[in-house]
């Protein structure tokens, strides 16, 4: 059995993984910023195996006490970590920098560079010292040098990751770690939805696109799970969306037309 850490674990993407992790027989750990946020989404997981293998710890990925906290809450209940997933990840609203407040700046690059960085400090520290274990760094819009117009700060700070795990694998070369990229695509979660506060228009503007291009959750989380519990190479990058499924959907697209937001929302 192997044992899972994902940080942002309550909802989206990282309740995706976790859910199809414990599907797989493996033990996981979630966390998210507020304990009531990391409840909620143990009951939910309770309802798919034996509650002994979930555990929820609320922990601020920009507060290095607490992700180290977080590892050790682990390892005293499972004995060691497997795989620790760097989920946790925020972004801001649709909008062109300028019109963006410093503090929803700072929040993001906090959460989604500082966080990660966060994370695989302890992680790495604690895989040496148990001498395994791999990390997956979430990648998103920016990882590939895409750039659209008014997410700017969110881009940036996902190329930012890529550059850095690339760094810190050259780093931990001869180490008994694996350090991998997860590369999910657009996904129908509120980190897209919640781009577009307070505009209907906007949004239903943007769904045209969305349906088009975009994923599922269900659809995407089990296929990366898969990939991560049976990968052996130390520079996996685990990408959903390749050339062939993304041709696949423009030209389903001509003939059939999906409501993906219908669809999550079932």
């Amino acid at each position: 059995m192997k044992n899972i850490i994902i940080t942002g674990g309550t909802r989206g993407i990282g309740f995706g993984l976790a859910r199809e992790f414990l599907k797989n027989g493996c033990s996981v750990t979630i966390s998210g910023r507020r304990q009531a946020d990391v409840d909620a989404a143990v009951e939910k997981l309770k309802t798919i195996t034996s509650s002994k293998l979930i555990r929820g710890i609320a922990c601020d990925v920009t507060a290095p006490g607490q992700v180290e906290d977080l590892w050790k809450a682990t390892f005293s209940s499972f004995g060691g970590v497997h795989i620790w997933v760097n989920n946790a990840g925020i972004s801001h609203r649709q909008a062109q920098y300028w019109e963006l407040t410093p503090d929803e700046v700072e929040k993001v690059i906090t959460t989604n560079i500082t966080g990660l960085m966060n994370g695989c400090t302890t992680a790495v520290k604690g895989m040496i010292q148990q001498g395994f274990g791999a990390i997956y760094n979430m990648e998103g819009l920016g990882s590939n040098g895409m750039k659209i117009n008014g997410l700017s700060v969110y881009g940036t700070t996902k190329s930012a990751v890529r550059y850095f795990t690339e760094a810190l694998r050259k780093e931990l070369k001869g180490q008994p770690i694996l350090i991998g990229e997860l590369l999910p695509g657009m996904v129908i979660t509120d980190l897209i939805t919640g781009q577009h506060p307070g505009s209907s228009e906007e949004l239903t503007r943007n769904k045209k696109v969305y349906n088009i291009l975009a994923n599922r959750e269900i659809n995407v989380t089990p296929w990366l799970v898969k990939k991560m519990l049976v990968n052996t190479k130390p520079n996996a990058r685990i990408k959903y969306v390749t050339t062939g499924r993304m041709m696949g959907q423009l030209f389903s697209a001509l003939f059939l037309k999906r409501d993906l937001f219908k669809e999550d929302n079932k």
